[in-house]
């Protein structure tokens, strides 16, 4: 009977165990209600990005097509030919990294991006060229894509902004502009930079990447953006 009436030593503490133990079960749920939408912030993400890398090739892909179409009603040039010979012709010349240094400058100077203009003995036949969009293999097609991206533009703009020397790399960094020659005649403007990856034997460039200083999606819709020009016609 005593024991009955002899109060209980811990009976002021169940209260705060009580409260204690509905703290750390709000903690625990909060923890993984904020994970869950980690998680699916992160999936969401990732199927954005799959979305837009889709539609960028999409448009890369399309846009190599329009070129090539293009290319048929371009009538033919003799620099192009005169560019081959001086390229097979060039083979046992010395040029190392600093003379390929020195003609990819020279090549900004020509926009080579847009005109298709480049020093093709600075490359390897098989090198590879990237960019947000994808990648590929072989210079011809590199040339011949540039060449043909250059007959969609009215006028165009491309500048090298800064140079930097690395071990086996160099950086160029570059500020390009266009206007395209569509009816609504679109304005594409973005910074950006290339690497450039040299050939451990031959000094030629075996890797061409560039990367482009503006969301891929945000570029992609300057191309339907008509510009002031358009609007002032109408």
């Amino acid at each position: 009977m005593a024991s009955f009436l002899r109060p209980n030593p811990t009976s002021h503490l169940e209260p705060t165990r009580f409260a204690t133990s509905r703290y750390l079960n709000s903690r625990r749920h909060c923890c993984n209600i904020k994970l869950k939408a980690k998680k699916n912030g992160l999936s969401d993400s990732a199927g954005s990005s799959q979305s837009e890398n889709a539609v960028l090739k999409v448009a890369w892909y399309g846009s190599e097509l329009l070129g090539i179409a293009a290319s048929f009603f371009r009538p033919g040039s003799s620099t192009e030919t005169s560019e081959e010979i001086t390229r097979d012709g060039g083979e046992l010349e010395c040029f190392g990294r600093p003379q390929v240094i020195e003609a990819i400058k020279e090549d900004f100077e020509r926009s080579y991006f847009v005109t298709g203009n480049l020093t093709l003995k600075a490359y390897e036949d098989d090198c590879e060229f990237a960019d947000p969009a994808g990648s590929f293999r072989g210079l011809k097609r590199f040339k011949r894509n540039c060449t043909n991206f250059g007959s969609l533009l009215e006028k165009s703009n491309m500048n090298l902004m800064k140079w930097e020397d690395h071990e086996d790399k160099s950086i160029g960094h570059w500020r390009f502009s266009c206007v395209m020659s569509f009816p609504w005649r679109p304005i594409l403007s973005a910074t950006g930079y290339t690497e450039y990856y040299f050939d451990a034997n031959s000094g030629r460039i075996c890797r061409h990447v560039e990367h482009w200083n503006v969301p891929k999606m945000a570029l992609l819709k300057q191309i339907f953006r008509p510009s002031r020009w358009f609007w002032e016609k109408r």
